[in-house]
Protein backbone atom coordinates (compact mmCIF):
# COMPACT_ATOMS: atom_id res chain seq x y z
CA UNK A 1 0.00 0.00 0.00
CA UNK A 2 1.37 3.51 -0.66
CA UNK A 3 0.85 5.61 2.68
CA UNK A 4 0.94 9.69 2.74
CA UNK A 5 2.52 10.06 5.85
CA UNK A 6 2.39 13.45 8.01
CA UNK A 7 2.00 15.24 11.12
CA UNK A 8 1.88 18.45 13.04
CA UNK A 9 4.49 18.25 15.18
CA UNK A 10 7.34 18.70 12.23
CA UNK A 11 9.30 16.01 10.03
CA UNK A 12 11.91 15.59 12.83
CA UNK A 13 9.94 14.83 15.56
CA UNK A 14 10.31 10.98 16.98
CA UNK A 15 6.82 10.07 16.70
CA UNK A 16 6.60 10.39 13.02
CA UNK A 17 9.75 8.85 12.52
CA UNK A 18 9.40 5.95 14.64
CA UNK A 19 5.95 5.52 12.94
CA UNK A 20 7.90 5.71 9.48
CA UNK A 21 10.40 2.49 10.58
CA UNK A 22 6.84 1.01 11.28
CA UNK A 23 5.39 1.43 8.55
CA UNK A 24 7.89 1.00 5.82
CA UNK A 25 8.32 -3.06 7.12
CA UNK A 26 4.95 -3.60 5.23
CA UNK A 27 4.47 -0.68 2.89
CA UNK A 28 5.85 1.85 0.95
CA UNK A 29 5.82 5.76 2.64
CA UNK A 30 6.28 9.02 1.82
CA UNK A 31 6.67 11.02 5.00
CA UNK A 32 5.36 14.39 4.12
CA UNK A 33 5.38 16.57 7.33
CA UNK A 34 5.79 20.58 8.40
CA UNK A 35 9.38 22.22 8.89
CA UNK A 36 8.37 23.46 11.94
CA UNK A 37 5.74 22.12 14.75
CA UNK A 38 1.79 23.15 13.28
CA UNK A 39 0.47 21.88 16.68
CA UNK A 40 -3.85 23.16 16.75
CA UNK A 41 -3.78 24.10 12.92
CA UNK A 42 -6.68 22.05 12.29
CA UNK A 43 -7.31 21.54 8.50
CA UNK A 44 -5.73 25.32 7.53
CA UNK A 45 -4.34 25.63 4.52
CA UNK A 46 -1.89 28.34 3.07
CA UNK A 47 -4.39 29.92 0.65
CA UNK A 48 -2.53 31.86 -1.23
CA UNK A 49 0.66 32.36 0.09
CA UNK A 50 4.06 30.43 -0.93
CA UNK A 51 5.04 27.30 0.43
CA UNK A 52 8.94 25.51 0.34
CA UNK A 53 9.09 22.28 0.02
CA UNK A 54 12.50 20.56 0.46
CA UNK A 55 13.35 17.17 0.09
CA UNK A 56 15.14 15.58 2.75
CA UNK A 57 16.53 12.67 1.81
CA UNK A 58 14.50 9.87 -0.87
CA UNK A 59 10.66 10.19 -0.32
CA UNK A 60 11.11 12.49 2.84
CA UNK A 61 9.93 15.92 2.35
CA UNK A 62 9.58 19.34 4.66
CA UNK A 63 7.07 21.88 4.09
CA UNK A 64 6.73 25.28 5.18
CA UNK A 65 3.06 25.29 5.67
CA UNK A 66 0.19 23.34 7.72
CA UNK A 67 -0.13 19.40 8.17
CA UNK A 68 -2.96 19.98 5.65
CA UNK A 69 -0.88 21.76 3.04
CA UNK A 70 1.38 18.74 3.65
CA UNK A 71 -1.87 16.28 2.55
CA UNK A 72 -2.51 18.17 -0.21
CA UNK A 73 0.66 18.80 -1.81
CA UNK A 74 1.87 15.14 -1.65
CA UNK A 75 -1.89 13.93 -3.09
CA UNK A 76 -1.46 16.56 -5.66
CA UNK A 77 2.14 17.80 -6.73
CA UNK A 78 4.94 16.13 -4.82
CA UNK A 79 4.47 12.49 -4.53
CA UNK A 80 4.92 11.16 -8.14
CA UNK A 81 3.04 8.16 -6.88
CA UNK A 82 -0.75 7.52 -6.43
CA UNK A 83 -1.27 7.30 -2.47
CA UNK A 84 -4.07 4.98 -1.11
CA UNK A 85 -4.59 5.66 2.76
CA UNK A 86 -3.44 8.96 4.68
CA UNK A 87 -1.29 8.29 7.90
CA UNK A 88 -0.82 10.78 10.56
CA UNK A 89 1.34 11.13 13.73
CA UNK A 90 2.66 9.45 15.76
CA UNK A 91 1.31 13.07 17.86
CA UNK A 92 3.12 13.77 21.01
CA UNK A 93 0.16 14.47 23.00
CA UNK A 94 -3.27 13.30 23.08
CA UNK A 95 -6.39 14.36 20.86
CA UNK A 96 -9.18 13.54 22.90
CA UNK A 97 -12.60 14.66 22.98
CA UNK A 98 -13.33 18.04 21.06
CA UNK A 99 -9.38 17.83 20.59
CA UNK A 100 -10.28 16.66 16.92
CA UNK A 101 -11.71 19.96 15.68
CA UNK A 102 -8.46 22.00 16.09
CA UNK A 103 -5.91 19.47 15.87
CA UNK A 104 -3.82 19.32 13.58
CA UNK A 105 -3.02 16.02 13.52
CA UNK A 106 -6.84 14.74 12.56
CA UNK A 107 -6.72 18.18 10.21
CA UNK A 108 -4.12 16.67 8.13
CA UNK A 109 -5.93 13.33 7.69
CA UNK A 110 -8.64 14.71 6.74
CA UNK A 111 -7.69 14.97 2.94
CA UNK A 112 -7.44 11.54 2.80
CA UNK A 113 -11.45 10.83 3.38
CA UNK A 114 -11.61 10.39 -0.50
CA UNK A 115 -8.93 7.95 -0.80
CA UNK A 116 -8.77 3.85 -1.55
CA UNK A 117 -8.49 3.51 2.45
CA UNK A 118 -10.03 5.40 5.54
CA UNK A 119 -7.71 7.73 6.98
CA UNK A 120 -6.28 7.48 10.55
CA UNK A 121 -4.71 9.96 13.24
CA UNK A 122 -2.37 8.41 15.83
CA UNK A 123 -1.87 9.85 19.13
CA UNK A 124 0.05 9.49 22.39
CA UNK A 125 -0.85 10.67 26.04
CA UNK A 126 2.40 11.93 26.58
CA UNK A 127 4.82 14.77 25.14
CA UNK A 128 7.87 12.95 25.59
CA UNK A 129 6.98 9.36 25.56
CA UNK A 130 9.01 6.28 26.38
CA UNK A 131 7.34 3.72 24.65
CA UNK A 132 7.43 5.02 21.16
CA UNK A 133 8.55 1.54 19.67
CA UNK A 134 5.52 -0.24 21.06
CA UNK A 135 3.36 2.24 19.74
CA UNK A 136 4.68 2.65 16.39
CA UNK A 137 4.74 -1.44 15.99
CA UNK A 138 0.72 -1.32 17.15
CA UNK A 139 0.02 1.55 14.71
CA UNK A 140 1.27 -0.68 11.95
CA UNK A 141 -1.23 -3.25 13.21
CA UNK A 142 -4.58 -1.32 13.65
CA UNK A 143 -3.13 0.61 10.36
CA UNK A 144 -3.30 -2.89 8.83
CA UNK A 145 -6.74 -3.25 10.23
CA UNK A 146 -8.40 -0.02 9.03
CA UNK A 147 -7.38 -0.53 5.86
CA UNK A 148 -10.19 -3.91 5.97
CA UNK A 149 -13.06 -1.33 6.72
CA UNK A 150 -15.51 -0.97 4.82
CA UNK A 151 -14.95 2.09 1.71
CA UNK A 152 -16.75 5.24 3.12
CA UNK A 153 -16.18 8.83 2.16
CA UNK A 154 -17.06 10.74 5.54
CA UNK A 155 -14.52 8.60 7.80
CA UNK A 156 -11.70 8.99 9.90
CA UNK A 157 -10.00 7.00 12.59
CA UNK A 158 -8.97 8.95 15.56
CA UNK A 159 -6.36 6.77 17.82
CA UNK A 160 -4.87 7.53 20.83
CA UNK A 161 -2.75 5.72 23.12
CA UNK A 162 -1.70 5.55 26.66
CA UNK A 163 2.34 6.14 26.99
CA UNK A 164 2.91 2.65 28.59
CA UNK A 165 4.79 -1.01 27.25
CA UNK A 166 2.21 -3.55 26.27
CA UNK A 167 2.33 -5.30 29.48
CA UNK A 168 0.47 -2.51 31.18
CA UNK A 169 -1.82 -1.94 28.64
CA UNK A 170 -5.36 -3.41 28.94
CA UNK A 171 -6.64 -3.78 25.56
CA UNK A 172 -8.35 -1.84 23.08
CA UNK A 173 -11.66 0.32 23.05
CA UNK A 174 -14.01 1.52 20.43
CA UNK A 175 -15.04 4.52 21.95
CA UNK A 176 -16.83 7.70 21.53
CA UNK A 177 -15.83 11.20 21.52
CA UNK A 178 -16.13 12.48 25.31
CA UNK A 179 -17.89 15.79 26.19
CA UNK A 180 -15.52 18.28 28.04
CA UNK A 181 -16.51 21.64 30.32
CA UNK A 182 -15.47 24.66 29.86
CA UNK A 183 -11.83 25.11 28.54
CA UNK A 184 -8.92 26.93 31.57
CA UNK A 185 -8.74 30.28 31.08
CA UNK A 186 -5.91 31.68 28.92
CA UNK A 187 -3.12 32.60 31.14
CA UNK A 188 -1.84 36.36 30.42
CA UNK A 189 2.14 35.77 30.21
CA UNK A 190 3.30 39.10 30.07
CA UNK A 191 1.92 42.51 29.78
CA UNK A 192 4.03 45.56 27.50
CA UNK A 193 2.95 48.84 26.85
CA UNK A 194 -0.88 48.66 25.73
CA UNK A 195 -0.19 45.06 24.76
CA UNK A 196 -1.18 41.67 26.82
CA UNK A 197 -0.03 38.09 25.57
CA UNK A 198 -2.42 35.02 26.60
CA UNK A 199 -1.58 31.68 26.16
CA UNK A 200 -4.20 28.40 26.28
CA UNK A 201 -4.08 25.75 28.05
CA UNK A 202 -5.72 22.49 28.92
CA UNK A 203 -8.69 22.09 27.30
CA UNK A 204 -11.84 21.11 30.10
CA UNK A 205 -12.01 18.32 31.97
CA UNK A 206 -14.85 15.40 31.21
CA UNK A 207 -18.39 16.49 31.87
CA UNK A 208 -20.21 13.30 34.29
CA UNK A 209 -22.38 11.20 33.01
CA UNK A 210 -20.80 9.93 30.01
CA UNK A 211 -19.87 6.15 29.78
CA UNK A 212 -17.17 4.43 26.35
CA UNK A 213 -15.36 8.13 26.14
CA UNK A 214 -12.06 8.02 24.84
CA UNK A 215 -10.77 10.00 27.31
CA UNK A 216 -12.05 7.70 29.91
CA UNK A 217 -10.44 4.79 27.84
CA UNK A 218 -7.00 6.50 28.16
CA UNK A 219 -7.26 6.86 31.75
CA UNK A 220 -8.07 3.08 32.55
CA UNK A 221 -4.88 2.36 30.47
CA UNK A 222 -7.09 1.30 26.99
CA UNK A 223 -5.85 1.84 23.14
CA UNK A 224 -8.74 4.20 22.30
CA UNK A 225 -10.03 4.03 18.67
CA UNK A 226 -12.91 6.61 17.68
CA UNK A 227 -14.32 5.94 14.56
CA UNK A 228 -14.97 9.71 13.04
CA UNK A 229 -18.18 10.86 10.77
CA UNK A 230 -17.60 13.43 8.63
CA UNK A 231 -20.60 13.99 7.22
CA UNK A 232 -21.55 17.15 7.99
CA UNK A 233 -24.95 17.52 7.03
CA UNK A 234 -27.83 17.65 9.56
CA UNK A 235 -29.85 15.12 10.32
CA UNK A 236 -32.43 14.52 6.50
CA UNK A 237 -35.31 13.17 9.03
CA UNK A 238 -35.65 16.68 10.37
CA UNK A 239 -35.35 18.33 6.83
CA UNK A 240 -39.32 19.30 7.39
CA UNK A 241 -38.77 21.17 10.73
CA UNK A 242 -35.95 23.35 9.17
CA UNK A 243 -37.94 24.28 6.01
CA UNK A 244 -40.77 25.19 7.96
CA UNK A 245 -38.58 27.33 10.49
CA UNK A 246 -36.62 29.11 7.19
CA UNK A 247 -39.89 29.18 4.88
CA UNK A 248 -37.91 27.79 2.05
CA UNK A 249 -38.64 24.06 -0.32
Amino acid sequence: MNILLTNDDGYKASGINELFDALSTEHKVFLIAPRENCSGMSAAISLRKEIKVEEISKNIFSVSGTPADCSYLGLLSVIPEPIEMIVSGINLGANLGEDVFYSGTVGAAIAGRRLNYVPVAFSVAAFNPKNLKFISEQSLLITNQVSKLPADQNLLVNVNFPDLPSAQIEGIRITSLGKRGTPDTPDIIREKDSFKYYSFGPSGSLLPGQVGTDIQAIEQNYISISILDYNLTADITRWSLYKEIFNCE
